[in-house]
């Protein structure tokens, strides 16, 4: 692979060869942030692959109704009804896969799924929940650009093809070479396929990655290339989508801001499946599950500086609210579900592994036992479990 076709492409540099950008997963995160993306006079050029909403937004668009920017349609420069169309019938190459899924590591493989889509000029974004997201895309596309975000936004699908955004547009992107390497306490030895994993998360790659035939690409070049392709992202979404809170972190920053969220994310969304379906502020007013939300968020606090080799929250205290910023904030948020128990209460499958299965194995992997995450995760992973199988009328 040349170093030309990894650089960041340049709108409007070559109206032969316009910027194209595909969405993989048109749920309220994918289309709102693809609608802030999407300028064709720019020669920037959005599509999106949709399931269930496909018929709705290939009539309609996306109409959506917005706290930040007021109602607008976004009407994509294409929508698939899967990968494997936007293979075939798009424009030949995707400059920028985005992927907006849920993490199911455990029910698929999401990077098998965008091999059709990847090419020499392309680079892969992800803007998922949990940690250890990136390393099956990183296996398997060992010189390909990789570029991991984290969002904070209040979004929801109202209905097929009908986005309401309520709160926050912040996103921050960063690159991503071989961070999940973390995953294990061995450059050498495989991830174990014991009791405790269900090999979600993968083996380290070396230091040096092997790409086919090619030349090895090494991790210095994949982090330079991922985070040209993050500013590049980030000044589209800023000076053309109008999006202020756009946030550019080398690798070990956005990463400790994937464990930030895991604070929030590992302790409120299980504890409310746990706790009969109450929602954030209930559970923040009550005493009892107060303390124990406070404890996982605690827990993962301490076992970060231990996980990230030295990277600690308190090294940016602008940025990273403690548990108790966090509770009273979220006493304020009355209504507000999080999604592990919308999903629950919709009988869909959970995001366990990239929120609770992952963070346990790779802190144990790196020495740290976190006892109340690994206690979430074993008691919602065997309520989906139990609920299956008498879904499929199998005995327990």
């Amino acid at each position: 692979m040349s170093e030309r076709s990894r650089e960041a492409p340049k709108p409007g540099a070559d109206p032969d060869r316009p910027v194209h950008i595909v969405f993989v997963g048109a749920g309220a995160v994918g289309c709102f942030y693809a609608s802030r993306l999407h300028h064709p006079s720019h020669s920037i050029h959005v599509s999106l692959i949709a399931r269930s909403n496909y018929k709705a937004l290939t009539e309609h668009g996306v109409q959506l109704q917005t706290h930040s920017f007021g109602n607008y349609t976004f009407r994509p420069h294409a929508v698939f009804p899967s990968a494997a169309a936007a293979a075939s019938s798009g424009p030949g190459h995707w400059d920028f896969i985005i992927v907006t899924t849920k993490a199911l590591p455990d029910r698929s493989d999401d990077s098998a799924l965008i091999a059709p889509l990847v090419g020499p000029s392309s680079c892969i974004v992800l803007i998922q929940n949990g940690v250890g997201v990136e390393e099956p895309y990183r296996a398997r596309f060992p010189a390909t650009p990789i570029v991991s975000a984290v969002t904070v936004i209040s979004a929801e699908q109202t209905s097929p093809g009908t986005v309401r955004q309520n709160r926050w547009t912040r996103i921050h992107l960063g690159p991503y070479s071989n961070s999940a390497s973390f995953s294990s306490s061995s450059q050498n030895d495989p991830c174990p396929k014991g009791d405790d994993t269900n090999g979600a998360v993968l083996p380290p790659l070396p230091t040096s990655l092997a790409a086919s035939s090619e030349s090895p690409i090494d991790l210095v070049t994949l982090q330079t290339t991922g985070l040209g392709r993050a500013k590049q992202l980030a000044e589209w979404w800023t000076s053309l989508g109008g999006i202020r809170d756009v946030d550019v972190r080398d690798e070990p920053g956005l990463q400790l801001i994937r464990w930030h969220k895991l604070c929030i994310n590992a302790a409120f969304n299980p504890s409310a499946v746990l706790s009969g379906g109450r929602g954030n502020a209930d559970m923040a007013r009550d005493p009892e599950l107060r303390r124990h939300l406070a404890g996982v968020m605690r827990e993962i606090w301490e076992a970060v500086p231990k996980v990230l080799e030295g990277k600690r929250f308190e090294d940016e205290k602008e940025h990273m609210a403690g548990p108790e910023r966090i509770l009273r904030s979220t006493e304020r948020n009355v209504g507000a579900k999080p999604s592990m128990l919308l999903d629950w209460e919709a009988g869909r499958p959970m995001e366990v592994e990239a929120i609770l299965g992952n963070p346990v194995r790779i802190a144990r992997a790196k020495g740290v036992e976190m006892p109340r995450l690994h206690t979430l995760y074993a008691l919602v992973k065997s309520m989906q479990e139990v609920r299956e199988r008498r879904a499929k009328g199998g005995k327990l």
